[in-house]
């Protein structure tokens, strides 16, 4: 005799952890649309919950405050600049490591005058999260990232051999004081000199 058998019905109800992603997720989507609006200071927690259809409970589970949501939004900025940055690179690196680094210092300056980039992660995140916090995310995603350019530029023998901690530090410092310029400015002009004088600082990169 048959047995009729029920159809095997796959499970459609998410797991908790998807849940608790995708609350999470729509937070900090709801963050980067308010924060650069209006500037942190003026972004009420009530507004972030409502934008993202979460309740007040999501948010503190999920962040210690509105600070800590802030420096979520301005980790994922950076480190979807410093991914695309490396795609871009690992292109050119093999063939000449300095006009990687140019080619990666332009795409930073592009990235400045988004007006959500620049507001978020270079007007308001220095004083929302503190220098040496801020100066702490940056090093986390870019420094690794020119480090490893420049000691192919060595190996190729297109960089002046040097320790290259010290020369990754201050390459970085200058893009971010390039940067600030940038972002706090509408100067057209001022973009292309920026731009032409990191292409200058690079040149002094080669062998003497």
């Amino acid at each position: 005799m048959n047995v009729k058998r029920d159809p095997v019905v796959t499970p459609t109800r998410t797991t908790k952890a998807e849940q608790s992603e995708a609350t999470r997720a729509a937070l900090v989507a709801a963050g980067r649309e308010l924060f650069p609006a209006r500037g942190y200071t003026a972004v009420a927690t009530e507004e972030i919950v409502r934008r993202a259809q979460v309740t007040r409970g999501a948010l503190y589970h999920h962040f210690a405050d509105k600070r800590d949501l802030f420096r979520a939004v301005h980790e994922q900025l950076e480190a979807e600049l410093v991914d695309s940055i490396a795609k871009q690179l690992a292109e050119t690196v093999s063939d000449d490591p300095v006009e990687g680094l140019r080619t990666g210092a332009r795409t930073y300056l592009d990235a400045c005058e988004d007006r959500s980039f620049a507001r978020i992660t270079l007007i308001d995140a220095p004083s929302v999260l503190g220098w040496e916090r801020w100066r702490e995310i940056g090093l986390k995603y870019g420094f690794g990232l020119i480090e490893e350019v420049l000691k192919a530029g060595m190996e190729q023998g297109v960089v002046e051999p040097q320790p290259v901690r010290p020369l990754t530090h201050l390459l970085l410092g200058a893009m971010d004081e390039a940067a600030m310029l940038v972002a706090r400015s509408d100067d057209a002009e001022l973009r292309e000199q920026v731009a032409a004088a990191i292409d200058r600082y690079l040149d002094t990169l080669a062998p003497r």
